[in-house]
């Protein structure tokens, strides 16, 4: 991006931008016509390459598209069967377990520090992508080669696929902190471009990945792109290596105290609890569920392939909400939005009580039917809601140390849903759900589906503010920005920005 395309870009207002991109939209679709629709994603994705980089662009896809999004819905599938297969444990024992694939995504703000403060050999980014690819490789193909090892080994491997995905996707989040804070009218559309990827590549790792499971066993795909993009991706090397180590003690050190300064500030920690408890008071069930899916006596004895099924659908219902938010809801206040998400998140918890209970058979509705109706609905209303709260995210995030905080708000993020994960496994433990008693898994369900009601009593916590605006003091936004001036490489692009471009956007600030 040259220089008077990055101060266009930056002189830009969110309402001129957002003024723009209606014209744009009505200049090239000016009618809705089965072609204006079907190319409208496209020239979505042409916008957004020019104003932020193929590059970027490029990035997103493979890690939220392959990584996250195909890699992830595999290792979700297989997981679920491995522990229940190949392990032959109860459905309380793998929730904790699960819940520990959350501590490398716990450790993202230490996983920021390494690639914003510890470049290796001059490199901030590439190093950290390829260490991921192989920790990832390695991981993976020791769960395929070896079947059934001592469960700590099994845990410790899985974990490792975890803390892979985890890493590459601190890198990539830094960049997105970054174009959010610089173009706050695309925020939005990152966001949605992240989620559509993501929703894209388990889409087609759902679909597929019953038939490998069935005929190939539990088998995790090892996140092997990830070392091709560590090799292939633009960076430019540092040419001041006598002092890198000085500058990693002064950039660790600025790190430290704008996280610290800013964690502190009321429109800062308010929304990260909210985010929090969110997540947190809505426990997870899922394994108690998944143990009655594939269950021949209590359950409706699913197969390996339409469970599979089921999730795909899921993945096709969260590119639905992804598209939903994008076109109807991307402008709401931040605390209108999520309140009536999290209602609609607690209203749909209703039909997972439907399905245990067995209602539907009552109702004269299928099995296979409801279950795939009750997935689509959930996921939206979960992509929905969870859409704005990542949008939220990325605008409390101060220039200069927006990959570190960005990973610190992902934190707690992830400590929400490890404690979602535990709080549900003691509760499956606590009401005595096993592999084969899922009498009282019904209440389970119940205190989660209140629960989340009960979250909306927390919606205080949330701004008003509008997606677009800017939700911190304007000290605390660029008070930390010189320490920009010397990263190399914070974003993928083609040419190195420079101290004068970035001067641009502490001045418009």
């Amino acid at each position: 991006m040259d220089h008077v395309e990055t101060r266009e870009l930056v002189e830009k207002s969110p309402t001129d931008s957002s003024k723009e991109d209606d014209c744009w939209s009505s200049k090239t679709c000016s009618r809705t016509s089965p072609l204006c629709i079907l190319m409208e994603p496209f020239q979505w994705l042409h916008m957004l390459s020019s104003q932020l980089n193929p590059t970027f662009i490029f990035g997103v896809v493979v890690v939220y598209g392959f990584s996250q999004g195909f890699s992830g819905s595999f290792f979700k599938v297989v997981t679920d069967y491995y522990w229940k297969d190949v392990q032959k444990v109860q459905p309380s024992a793998v929730q904790l377990y699960m819940g520990l694939y959350y501590i490398p995504w716990v450790m993202k703000p230490i996983w920021g520090l390494f690639t914003d403060v510890f470049p290796v050999r001059g490199y901030k980014r590439r190093p950290y992508f390829i260490v991921a690819g192989v920790l990832g490789c390695v991981s993976a193909l020791m769960i395929a080669l070896l079947g059934k090892v001592p469960i700590a080994v099994a845990l410790s491997c899985l974990i490792g696929i975890s803390a892979a995905v985890a890493i590459a996707d601190v890198t990539i989040d830094a960049c997105i902190a970054k174009k959010s804070i610089e173009i706050r009218a695309l925020a939005p559309d990152m966001q949605s471009l992240c989620g559509f990827c993501s929703s894209l590549g388990a889409l087609i790792g759902y679909s597929s990945s019953g038939f490998f499971v069935h005929h190939l066993g539990p088998q995790a795909v090892p996140p092997a792109l990830l070392i091709v993009l560590g090799f292939v991706i633009y960076e430019v090397r540092s040419t001041s290596l006598q002092s890198e180590k000085k500058k990693v003690v002064e950039g660790l050190q600025i790190a430290l105290r704008g996280m610290s300064k800013t964690i502190k500030l009321p429109q800062v920690w308010k929304p990260s609890l909210y985010i929090y408890l969110s997540l947190a008071l809505s426990i997870s069930t899922h394994e108690g569920h998944f143990y009655w899916y594939t269950d021949s006596k209590a359950g409706p004895a699913f197969s390996q392939e339409f469970v599979g099924i089921i999730y795909a659908v899921g993945a096709l219902a969260s590119i639905a909400g992804v598209l939903i938010y994008q076109k109807a809801l991307k402008n709401y206040p931040f605390r209108s939005l999520i309140l009536y998400a999290q209602l609609l998140y607690g209203m749909s918890g209703m039909l997972d009580l439907t399905f245990v209970l067995r209602w539907n058979l009552a109702l004269g509705i299928p099995d296979f039917f409801f279950v795939i109706a009750e997935e689509c609905v959930t996921r939206i209303i979960s992509r929905i809601r969870w859409m704005p709260m990542i949008v939220l995210s990325t605008r409390l995030c101060p220039l200069g140390i927006e990959g570190t905080f960005f990973a610190l708000l992902m934190c707690i993020d992830s400590l929400g849903s490890l404690s979602s994960k535990w709080g549900g496994g003691v509760l499956l433990h606590l009401f005595h759900v096993t592999r084969t008693d899922f009498t009282n898994l019904w209440l389970v369900i119940l205190i989660r589906n209140f629960l989340r009601f009960a979250t909306l009593g927390l919606i205080f916590l949330v701004p008003r503010g509008d997606q677009a605006d800017s939700l911190i003091p304007s000290d605390i936004l660029t008070a930390n920005s010189a320490a920009s001036l010397d990263d190399d490489g914070l974003e993928l692009v083609l040419v190195k920005e420079t101290s004068e471009e970035v001067q641009l956007l502490i001045d418009e600030k």
